[in-house]
């Protein structure tokens, strides 16, 4: 019997880059291989327009990126509650995120219904107030093979800068000449009221808000809680976030998908600490009893959602962690097709 010496075999391999260099030098010193050649091609320094189409059972869905939102450091005032800032950032560590550069996302979503091109959310139009990579819809839009003027109907969550700021070009012309929006009277009555510019924590919305409804009032169509907007479009109140916040769930055959919006910003944050408050809640405490409600219900039902701030692009399904109500919960990304 031959006896084999196993220690190669448990033996660590020990790998590193200099290593490896050194190696393909000394081989091509000796001729074996060629020295490697490095190319000098220009750096592209652009991303590619973020656009991702999936089905919800016959109807074509298209998410498409508004562009990212710049917080910058995680600071004690963006989310409000009982859990400490350090604990926070903890979280965020141990998910491989950075606390110092906190980044949402804007994931607008377009669905073919068959009879209707339907938009909802427009992102933040021009305004760079939240970092200078926002405001890209119109253009990805276009990048997508969808034109605006052939939108029918812009179905607005929320009446939030980074909600519907493109409705109107800075021409003055609408961006969607051809669309009937919806939205919640009450939202449009908080967002378009004058005398709210005097307050200190929204006062700078208002003016804007206004120069991007009260051009469009005619074309607006308040919504109910529980109608359907759009054959196939559901409207659920989920009041908190805003006072009018709604999200909208589609249906089509036995398929659904929840257009979540503003329930969630942060894809760990605020569903591992769902009793956290966000700076920019109308009403903190009522957005997080909503938050819970609407999670559990997805949750318990196992319906697919497409989550406006949550990373690109957004689609895919929550799950709790504990047992009791509020006790926290985990988004599962959906897989990306490269086929439709």
């Amino acid at each position: 019997m031959i006896a084999l010496d196993t220690t190669s075999f448990t033996r660590p391999l020990a790998f590193s880059r200099r290593n490896l260099i050194a190696g393909g030098a000394a081989l091509a010193a000796l001729g074996a291989v060629p020295a490697p050649v490095f190319a000098k091609a220009p750096l592209i320094k652009t991303q590619a327009p973020m656009f991702y189409r999936f089905k919800v059972g016959t109807i074509e869905a298209t998410v498409i990126s508004d562009g990212p939102l710049a917080m910058g450091p995680l600071k004690p005032d963006f989310f409000k509650g009982q859990t400490p800032i350090d604990e926070l950032k903890a979280l965020l560590t141990a998910n491989y995120l950075d606390p110092d550069n906190i980044t949402l996302e804007q994931n607008a979503l377009v669905i073919n219904t068959g009879s209707q091109l339907v938009l909802f959310d427009t992102g933040m139009g021009g305004a760079k107030t939240m970092g200078p990579n926002s405001g890209r819809l119109l253009d990805t839009l276009q990048a997508a093979g969808i034109r605006a003027e052939d939108i029918d109907a812009v179905i607005l969550t929320h009446a939030h800068p980074d909600h519907c700021w493109a409705l109107m070009g800075h021409i003055g012309a609408p961006n969607f000449p051809n669309a009937q929006i919806y939205m919640a009277e009450s939202d449009f009555k908080f967002w378009t009221d004058e005398s709210k510019a005097k307050h200190p924590a929204i006062g700078a919305m208002i003016g804007p808000t206004r120069g991007q409804l009260l051009p469009l009032k005619d074309n607006i169509t308040f919504i109910k809680d529980g109608a359907e907007v759009v054959p196939g479009v559901q409207a659920m109140a989920a009041p908190g976030h805003t006072v009018g916040h709604t999200v909208y769930m589609i249906t089509s055959g036995s398929a659904s998908l929840c257009v979540l919006a503003d329930i969630a910003h942060h894809s760990v944050l605020m569903l591992e600490k769902p009793k956290i408050e966000f700076v920019f809640d109308t009403d903190g405490k009522q957005a997080v009893a909503t938050r819970i409600k609407v999670l559990d219900m997805l949750a318990a039902q196992r319906i697919p959602l497409i989550a406006y701030h949550f990373p690109f692009p957004g689609v895919g399904h929550v799950a709790k962690l504990g047992q009791g109500v509020g006790e926290g919960y985990r988004f599962y990304p959906a897989p990306m097709r490269t086929a439709l």
